[in-house]
């Protein structure tokens, strides 16, 4: 299988499987599925969060997807238990296509390495 093959079948199981996990099968987008894994990522799943929280959760997802392409590390986690993460190189400048197929290839590589395909 083609690797942009083998890419799109993971992403649709990944949409497919959390959006009947999380959104009664409505499909759940790009950016759902980013705050999502920032909510993981944080460990506070039963926790409502504030307008505030959820671009702080989607930042600390990105980072986490990031990280493994040399952009971000991680750094410390605070009192509250929020990760917080040093940038290590500048994103390059990519058209938004690019940058959807990067963090759609980032969620899957994360997933992977959750055994989420196993």
């Amino acid at each position: 299988m083609a690797r942009d093959e083998e890419l799109k079948v993971k992403w649709d199981t990944i949409v497919t499987n959390l959006s009947n996990k999380f959104a009664d099968g409505e499909i759940l987008e790009l950016d759902s599925i980013i705050y999502l894994i920032g909510v993981q990522e944080l460990g506070q799943l039963h926790r409502k969060f504030k307008k505030d929280d959820k671009v702080n959760l989607m930042h600390i997802a990105i980072c986490r997807l990031l990280a493994p392409y040399g952009y971000y590390e991680f750094d410390f986690v605070d009192k509250d238990g929020w990760p917080h993460y040093t940038i290590k190189e500048e994103l390059p400048s990519l058209k938004a296509g690019e940058q959807t197929v990067l963090m759609k290839e980032a969620i899957v590589n994360y997933f992977t390495e959750k055994d989420f395909f196993s």
